[in-house]
């Protein structure tokens, strides 16, 4: 597989799930070959989130450049800064709904209308069942925009043994999605390089 040395932003929302966010960041040190810059933006719950779910803020410790999320001074709050792909993970309804009606009132949202616009990579890790209709329809406005919409649904045919590699599948998905190549099973290949 063809791999992209890109730039990219994470958005990291305030749904559950911020085990997802985690291995995502996790496996993107790993492959530091395959990205040139990480841009990170999160919300005020999705700090709480991470904090009560995972019981730390090892957020704090990823070196990646992290951006308040009204900071429209970032680098990719503009489209000449040439920032490749944007991954929403975990992407609450509310993100997706506003996301999906072009309401750039913070620097995720205007993150994802710049990706948008100028026709680039936008990856929505959905953390929600079931879906309203208005969900569904929010969902659609995106996928005709150009965007992906990828929930974090896990598969199970690679056994997964640990709640770390259950996510991890939904992690390894969206990176083949952005067009990374990640340490992972493939059906019926089996596992590429090593797990984590």
């Amino acid at each position: 597989m063809t791999t992209n040395v890109q730039k990219i932003v994470l958005a990291i929302g305030g749904s559950s799930g911020a085990i997802y966010a985690k291995l995502l960041m996790d496996r993107l040190l790993q492959m530091p070959e395959q990205w040139a810059k990480v841009g990170v933006v999160m919300s005020g719950n999705a700090k709480f989130n991470w904090e009560y779910e995972l019981g730390n803020r090892d957020y704090e410790q990823y070196p990646f450049d992290f951006y308040d999320k009204s900071d429209f001074m970032a680098p990719f709050a503009s489209g000449s800064a040439r920032y490749g792909t944007m991954i929403v993970c975990p992407c609450s309804m509310g993100l997706l709904g506003r996301i999906a009606t072009g309401v750039s009132s913070d620097l995720s949202t205007r993150a994802a209308d710049v990706i948008l616009k100028e026709r680039r990579k936008l990856i929505l890790v959905l953390r929600e069942t079931p879906y309203s209709l208005i969900h569904i329809n929010n969902m659609k406005a995106v996928t005709e925009a150009g965007g992906i919409i990828c929930p974090a649904t896990p598969s199970f045919y690679s056994k997964p043994a640990t709640i770390e590699e259950l996510a991890l599948t939904v992690v390894d998905r969206v990176l083949d999605l952005a067009g990374f190549d990640p340490p992972t099973y493939r059906w019926s290949e089996g596992l590429s390089d090593s797990k984590v």
